[in-house]
């Protein structure tokens, strides 16, 4: 693979050049093409020929007097046309014997080519300017090849001590000192690095970006494609960088280079990333941590509308991310998947607004067999969306404790009692109230009790119901709720002693998770 390095052109524009105490020395005047100064000068040639320009592989500064040149406008013209010609930076030319005035010839000529031209009103050795730029230079280029190596070890290193992409990508953010951001081929943002501040800036105008991302590099931005054996799959840019151009290049080559070997040694697909990037960002909505203001840059740039929405916040119960993915895209509805801790994958809808979000989301819970699908109420404002993911989880939370005859889609009103305990199941009080109630099963054989009396009263008391759960007989049945109704000191037939011991349970599981 091609990379920077191979053909690193450090940067010293014709402009910086013209600020050396040598050069100033010379009383240095822009006389044509003050348009093009920021051409970087690759390299100083001293050339009298008139026919230089053979000899020039692009981005000299050609330091001449003109003697060859004197009294034949011709010639003028022609020299400088084999300096555009060879693509060179700019042309110097010491005003003397041979030209005491910058000649109208070569100034029209340069003008016309966009080539800088430059006179000095007092001479001086042209050989300290070629050492003083050739010395700068080389050391710049030297800097550049050092850096480089820099970033390689310090790279390869957290390669093979097994970091994670964000590790790499912080790396390399403060190597360039600017915000550094992964996309796929569509431009949707996978990961960032960098300070927050900046690097909500350019998700904030993520969309103009992402246009000029895919266009020719300019104002620091800059990219390398990502990708191997003829297959690209993404690219990684340095989003402002302030150094020269091709310093840029060298270090957004050595991060793809990383990033390229990191996803091979850990058998990563570029849809890991993606699902990584979905997962840091509903993690970040349902803990709240980082105001939903603050994502919604993160959200807009992952590929979610984000514009006159209504969101629906889902969590699915024992849900393959993967399958949920290809559901959504089955279905053509807009969202983005994470899986999330205990077997929960949040999924967070985002449709138009003259949708219908409860038949959607009914179509979406159909697609899933054997799963659970909690949801929360639709949110039209993008603030509500964390409360909404929440509250989702809340209700999943409350099913994953053992709710009969669930609906397709559970909500908030299904989850009744137990969804209020769940909420409650940290206080003090509650989780000793629990024990008390049922101190005389939370012990030895009592545990096999703790079963019947569960399924018994998530039955509503359905003593058939509960035998045929537990395959045991009526007599048996009802010789164990006498041992439970015994332990417990309760009588389960009186409904406000049954509600106690009832919620006591639904306590006892909340804690237990």
């Amino acid at each position: 693979m091609t990379t920077a390095l191979d053909h690193l052109e450090p940067a010293l524009s014709v402009r910086q050049v013209l600020t050396l105490e040598r050069v100033l020395a010379g009383e240095p005047e822009v006389v044509a093409g003050a348009a093009q100064l920021d051409r970087a000068v690759r390299w100083v040639h001293v050339a009298e020929a008139p026919d230089v320009g053979v000899m020039l592989t692009g981005g000299e500064m050609v330091l001449t007097t003109g003697v060859l040149l004197a009294g034949d406008e011709g010639a003028q013209a022609e020299y400088i046309q084999s300096l555009h010609r060879a693509e060179a930076a700019a042309v110097v030319l010491g005003l003397g014997r041979a030209f005491p005035a910058p000649p109208d010839v070569m100034r029209r000529a340069a003008e016309r080519c966009g080539l800088p031209m430059v006179v000095l009103h007092r001479p001086f050795p042209f050989a300290e300017l070629t050492e003083e730029v050739q010395s700068r230079l080389v050391r710049r280029k030297f800097a550049a090849v050092s850096l480089s190596e820099a970033v390689r070890t310090s790279l390869t290193g957290l390669i093979t001590a097994g970091a994670p992409l964000q590790r790499l990508l912080d790396d390399v953010a403060q190597h360039s000192a600017c915000p550094v951001v992964v996309t796929n081929l569509a431009h949707r943002v996978l990961a960032t690095a960098g300070e927050r501040s900046a690097v909500d800036d350019v998700l904030r105008d993520w969309e103009r970006i992402a246009r000029q991302a895919g266009g020719s590099e300019g104002d620091g931005w800059i990219r390398a494609e990502l990708g191997g054996r003829g297959e690209r799959w993404g690219q990684i840019l340095l989003c402002g960088y302030r150094g020269d151009t091709a310093t840029g290049r060298l270090l957004a080559d050595r991060a793809a280079e990383a990033l390229v070997l990191h996803r091979m040694l850990a058998g990563n697909s570029a849809h890991t990333w993606e699902e990584q990037s979905a997962q840091s960002l509903l993690t970040d909505l349902v803990s709240g941590v980082v105001p939903a203001r603050q994502l919604l840059p993160r959200a807009r740039a992952a590929g979610l509308p984000v514009n006159r929405r209504t969101f629906v916040p889902l969590v699915v119960r024992d849900g393959d991310p993967a399958e949920l993915d290809r559901v959504l895209r089955l279905l053509g509805l807009p969202g983005i998947v994470a899986e999330l801790a205990d077997g929960a994958t949040a999924v967070l809808l985002s449709l138009a607004r003259d949708q219908d979000a409860s038949v959607l989301t009914a179509n979406f819970a159909a697609r899933l067999p054997q799963t659970v699908v909690a949801a929360a109420d639709p949110r039209t404002a993008w603030d509500d969306v964390p409360a909404g993911m929440r509250e989702a989880q809340h209700v999943a939370d409350a099913v994953a404790s053992g709710i009969l005859d669930l609906p397709a889609v559970v909500r908030l009103k299904d989850v009744h009692l137990r969804g209020l305990i769940r909420l409650l199941r940290d206080d003090p009080q509650v989780q000793s109230f629990a024990e008390r109630e049922l101190d005389g099963l939370l012990c030895g054989a009592g545990e096999d009790l703790l079963a019947v009396l569960r399924t018994y009263l998530a039955t509503g008391r359905n003593k058939s119901r509960t035998a045929q759960l537990h395959h045991v007989s009526r007599p048996a049945l009802y010789r164990r709720l006498e041992a439970i109704q015994t332990r417990l000191g309760v009588d389960l037939d009186d409904f406000e002693q049954a509600a106690s011991v009832h919620i006591a349970l639904l306590a006892h599981d909340a804690q237990q998770g």
